[in-house]
């Protein structure tokens, strides 16, 4: 299966070639109301992320009521709590799905999910959802991330917790069930992500070793880390995003505010832009500056015939004479003409030299 360096979701081409790709992750910071659901969706729009992503679970799909090892979470954020009771109020009902689909197409942003089970995806496919997002945690579901493979959408993978061979195997996976597209997000799965876990290198690593462009769904506080990877080559940018952390919510506490989504992916374009090319020419904007570099010119008034010295030749600015590099050259030979203070020295006014006069 030929495998593409640019990966393309509802019309929206991602690669080295274009701004970085921004996924305004809602998760469960709707806080059980969709008409909140609704307000964020206008909230990455008017932010200018190009995608608002959902998650489809239930607490059933996921995982079972139990109070058993395992089941309670111990430290972190959702200390003391079930697995079953935390999903159950961080989940995106399956009925708000299609309201949800149908409003941010009417904004004018993509929208897509990260689906946890089969019966998700065949929901998402009734919805013609534009691309499959396999979370951090599900990337070791290798049926799933096959099943997801196989509508022929874009898949985007996370890769928190996942070890290089992990990461092999699930893009193996996408690849013989038919992936033609895959984008890699390098991941940190701690809630919050301390800068120094975020581990930038990967990303380039990354794409070199799987071919694919590879993004980064981050974590952290604030917007520097995702800067950072853009001017490290990631092509993507996933960021969990609230309309006010005071508002409370299961992921509201690492949640950018809607402001601050803004802020992020201008920031992040302005980055991609100031990436440019390998260019040691002039650019246009230092067209001007080259003319106020230093050189050669006439600092007192020479008879004709005079020889050229330190004290009437200096490297000065402007830059219309010669470059200063040809100060020891001109030093001692003769003036082709009367040269007059401030005039910007060239080669017809410098005599032949010899070697007693060098």
């Amino acid at each position: 299966m030929p495998v593409s360096d640019e990966v393309t979701i509802a019309g929206r081409k991602i690669g080295q070639a274009h701004p970085p790709y921004v996924i305004a992750e809602m998760s469960g910071n709707h806080n059980g109301d969709i008409a909140r659901a609704m307000r964020l969706i206008d909230a990455a729009a008017e932010a200018g992320a190009d995608a608002v992503k959902l998650q489809t679970y239930t607490a059933d799909t996921i995982t079972i009521d139990h109070d058993g090892p395992g089941f309670r979470l111990e430290g972190g954020l959702w200390a003391g709590r079930t697995l079953h009771d935390l999903y159950r109020e961080a989940h995106t009902p399956w009925e708000w799905h299609a309201p949800l689909f149908e409003h941010a197409r009417r904004r004018g942003i993509a929208i897509f999910s990260s689906p946890f089970d089969p019966t998700a995806i065949e929901l998402l496919e009734s919805l013609d959802a534009p691309a499959y997002k396999i979370a951090s945690f599900e990337l070791i579901d290798l049926p799933l991330i096959q099943r997801a493979a196989r509508t022929g959408k874009p898949l985007v993978m996370s890769t928190g917790l996942a070890t290089l061979g992990e990461i092999e195997e699930a893009v193996a996976a996408a690849r013989a069930a038919g992936a033609a597209q895959i984008l890699l997000l390098h991941c940190t799965s701690a809630y919050p992500t301390p800068p120094e876990e975020a581990n930038l290198r990967t990303i380039r690593h990354m794409a070199d070793g799987f071919a694919v462009p590879v993004g980064l769904s981050d974590h952290t506080m604030g917007i520097a880390v995702p800067v950072a990877a853009v001017a490290l080559g990631a092509v993507a940018i996933e960021k969990h995003f609230t309309l006010a952390r005071a508002d409370g919510g299961p992921d509201s506490a690492f949640s950018l505010e809607a402001s601050e989504l803004k802020d992020m992916v201008a920031a992040c374009r302005t980055a991609w832009a100031a990436l440019g090319q390998v260019d040691y020419g002039v650019s246009p904007g230092e067209g001007g500056g080259r003319f106020v570099r230093r050189s050669l010119y006439v600092v007192e008034d020479i008879a004709a015939g005079a020889p050229l010295t330190a004290k009437n030749v200096r490297s000065i600015r402007p830059g219309f004479g010669l470059l200063p590099k040809h100060l020891p050259d001109v030093l001692g030979r003769p003036a082709t003409r009367a040269l007059k203070r401030g005039e910007p020295l060239d080669w017809t006014m410098v005599g032949p030299g010899t070697e007693s006069g060098r």
